[in-house]
């Protein structure tokens, strides 16, 4: 649904005013349930971004370096309906940034009010580690701190700061984990390391929040070629010829899971592969 008669159901899923018995949808306020996205401004997350806005949300779009595409995002979806979507800029790999991002979603005299009913955290860091050591490649203090920062500890963080108002509004979280947090990728194990440290913790807040939030994941396949892999033929190739279905997945097919799982309210602590049958 998108049409502003559309208000806040219970654990995430919005509902059209229209359909409740009884009720006069002209007579009812509206109170748009509203998603936080991480890393909202392209590729998987601005795909989300423009299906839950579809759907009846407003949209939190937050994204770091990205300002212009995200502003650029926020724009389309204000045109489609006027004051239902806001960029928030913020830096993950630091508590200060989580701390910054959640004072801002959650503040009263904000655009939204305060409320918050969906948290996907969907921002992430992916590139190559090495593991033995060489004279021109060695896996960097940074690069861990990097990459455990981002993947893993500000799904935590922003969980944390979150956990009050969607328990009030019976919200749901979504992380967006990966196929390689249980089939490691040569090459990059510390990113490996942090998608399970993200599907543990999924299952692990699933317990915590229960039963007032729901968490679960979605754990992609190859929907989209990495930035530094879109001319490598042969690596694409070789990819492919490894996945059952035999061809990439689209971003559209991580976010109607997403949706699917705001709309399924009886699924909490689970994480859905989506990877064309590849972790078979």
């Amino acid at each position: 649904m998108n049409d502003d008669n559309s208000i806040s159901g219970q654990n995430g899923a919005a509902t059209s005013a229209a359909d409740l018995p009884g009720e006069n949808p002209a007579a009812l306020p509206v109170a748009l349930p509203v998603a936080l996205i991480t890393g909202a401004a392209r590729r998987i997350g601005a795909e989300i971004a423009r299906l839950l806005h579809h759907n009846g949300y407003r949209i939190i779009i937050h994204c770091n370096n990205s300002i212009g595409e995200a502003q650029q995002l926020a724009d389309e979806l204000n045109a489609q309906r006027n004051n239902s979507a806001i960029v928030i800029a913020a830096e993950l790999a630091t508590e200060e940034g989580c701390e910054y991002l959640m004072s801002e979603v959650l503040s009263v005299d904000g655009p939204f009010e305060g409320r918050l009913n969906v948290l996907i955290n969907n921002a992430s860091v992916f590139y190559p580690t090495a593991f033995y050591p060489t004279t021109d490649e060695e896996a960097t203090d940074e690069q861990w701190q990097q990459l455990f920062a981002t993947n893993l500890r500000a799904p935590f963080l922003l969980a944390q700061k979150a956990a009050a108002t969607l328990k009030k509004s019976s919200g749901s979280i979504i992380n967006i984990t990966d196929i390689h947090g249980e089939r490691p990728l040569k090459g990059y194990s510390i990113y490996c390391m942090t998608k399970a440290g993200l599907i543990s913790m999924t299952r692990s807040l699933s317990e915590e929040l229960a039963p007032n939030v729901r968490v679960n994941g979605v754990s992609p396949g190859a929907i989209m070629w990495p930035e530094a892999e879109i001319d490598d033929q042969e690596k694409q190739k070789k990819v492919l010829a490894k996945i059952p279905l035999g061809r990439m997945g689209a971003p559209r097919n991580i976010a109607g899971t997403v949706l699917f799982l705001l709309e399924n309210t009886y699924i909490t602590g689970q994480i859905i592969k989506v990877d064309g049958g590849r972790s078979v």
